[in-house]
């Protein structure tokens, strides 16, 4: 039986086993196929059964007999090509989620479509990506990570693009209506890819209009995975490492680091404080980017009242486990909160209804007297808001200055200001109502006056005034003590009790 040749004394087992699948002893092997270090002794009509590529080697090598060929770049190396070499001599051997990218690759390598030799390899790995691979989102994700090592080729067969596309689409359907427990399975699926390849999952789950929740939880476990050793916890105990800052997997972790940065949603409040004050210690002890930690301390920022004194002070720890302390960082953080809450002056466009979300977390019965003063004389703040600061003025003038907050008169009052507030505003929506016909109408009176002068006078039928007339009575508080004679006709006769004259002033 024919046995593959060994380099340099040096064989795997799974090339020695290539002897128990070359199947004549009597044809003695023709060709040696090189791939790497080892070594396989073949034959060559079967080899050209089924690849067109080495048969187009054996036709135009100018060789008179052709006895090696290097096949060191195919892809999936040795192993791979074994089982390429299985399937020309129809030995059976297993397809799984964790090869099939690899023989699909190496089939294209050696041209063993169908359109060269029917039911051949690339066919019959395409079968079992498209109905078995697939068909699940841990199936997706293997062979999606196999593929890392099988670039461009693997990309250039819309594998990766067909795996991120499955994976997105279940990982979204996964979050949205949970199947399995623990619900997060998915994003510890997600985790064991490269950041490249995770990213444009994140990307897809993005398209696809997955929540920033989702994002985040998945952003998350993705850190907790490959940034273990300097994320001791969420609580502010800082971080203890002994590896150099400076070593290839300091530098791996902050390339990490940043692309991780890069992916966080949109949506600022889709993280707790505790994981972003997390980030911020190893972009700290890291050495990242500047454009990395300000990214970080700009969302902290946006979020500051949730944060507590550990999260705030900022620390790390070099590789010899001194303690440092980041001023500038927490410097840099409360300046971007202060920022945040900048007077409305500099919104001069907002409306009553945003000016009112904007001030709808703050609290007037917990501000300072000072500061209750400053409210109640500034104009750009709501109504609403300036009514809270005067009656709790008024409330702690009443009780002697003490912090009523929880008497009965202190909810009293706050019951009382909801319905004044109530009261005011639909005061103002008929004020402005009134004020908008009243224009309205003198508007019309005069682009009417002319077109009526010329026009003769017969049986009187309603105008548009006389319409308007009656919205305008029915506003009247007083119309109960008068009669509406708007729709009688004058040349009927009939004595008619005039009501008493009233003036109506709008101001």
């Amino acid at each position: 039986m024919a046995t593959p040749l060994r380099s340099n004394s040096r064989l795997s087992t799974a090339m020695e086993r290539t002897g128990q699948w070359v199947f004549s002893q009597e044809i003695p092997t023709d060709v040696i196929v090189e791939v790497g270090e080892a070594n396989f002794n073949l034959h060559k009509f079967m080899l050209v059964a089924k690849s067109n590529y080495i048969r187009k080697l054996i036709m135009e090598t100018n060789e008179a007999d052709l006895t090696r060929i290097n096949l060191s770049e195919i892809p999936g190396g040795p192993e791979i090509f074994e089982k390429a070499a299985k399937f020309c001599y129809g030995v059976n051997f297993e397809i799984t989620v964790h090869n099939v990218a690899a023989l699909r690759c190496a089939a294209e390598y050696l041209q063993m479509t169908d359109k060269y030799c029917d039911n051949n390899l690339a066919g019959r790995t395409e079968d079992f990506l498209s109905q078995v691979a697939l068909s699940s989102l841990s199936g997706a994700v293997v062979v999606l990570k196999s593929c890392e090592d099988l670039l461009p080729m693997a990309e250039e067969l819309k594998i990766v693009q067909r795996c991120i596309d499955v994976a997105s689409a279940r990982a979204c359907n996964e979050a949205s209506f949970p199947c399995r427990t623990p619900p997060n399975w998915w994003t510890e699926e997600l985790s064991i890819l490269d950041v490249e390849l995770f990213g444009r999952i994140i990307g897809a789950m993005k398209q696809r209009g997955a929540k920033p929740l989702t994002i985040a939880t998945a952003l998350i476990t993705y850190a907790e995975r490959w940034l273990r050793d300097l994320v001791r916890d969420h609580s502010g105990n800082g971080i203890k490492c002994s590896e150099p800052i400076d070593s290839d997997l300091r530098i791996q972790q902050r390339e990490l680091l940043e692309s991780i940065v890069q992916l966080l949603p949109a949506e600022k409040a889709a993280f707790p404080i505790h994981f972003l004050c997390c980030l911020l210690r190893c972009a700290i002890f890291l050495k990242a980017s500047s454009a990395c930690r300000n990214e970080v301390e700009k969302r902290i920022s946006l979020i500051l009242e949730h944060v507590t004194v550990d999260d705030l002070l900022v620390l790390s720890f070099t590789y010899d486990g001194e303690r440092l302390f980041d001023l500038d960082s927490v410097r840099r953080i409360i300046s971007g909160f202060v920022e945040k809450e900048k007077s409305m002056a500099s919104h001069p466009n907002l409306d009553e209804i945003e000016r009112e979300k904007v001030c709808s977390s703050m609290d007037p019965l917990k501000l300072s007297y000072e500061a209750r003063v400053h409210a109640s004389q500034n104009k750009r703040l709501p109504v609403q808001i300036v009514l809270h600061a005067l009656y709790y003025d008024q409330l702690k003038l009443r009780s002697g200055g003490a912090d009523d907050r929880n008497q009965p008169d202190a909810v009293t009052t706050r019951n009382q200001l909801q319905a004044d507030v109530s009261l005011v505003k639909e005061n103002e929506a008929l004020r402005t109502e009134l004020l908008k016909m009243k224009m309205y109408i003198s508007d019309m009176q005069k682009n009417n006056q002319t077109g009526t002068s010329s026009k003769s006078i017969g049986t009187r039928k309603p105008t548009f005034f006389s319409s308007m007339s009656k919205t305008l009575g029915k506003l009247n508080p007083f119309r109960h003590g008068s009669k509406d004679t708007s729709h009688i006709d004058d040349n009927l006769g009939v004595d008619v009790t005039k009501p008493r004259r009233r003036r109506f002033s709008i101001s």
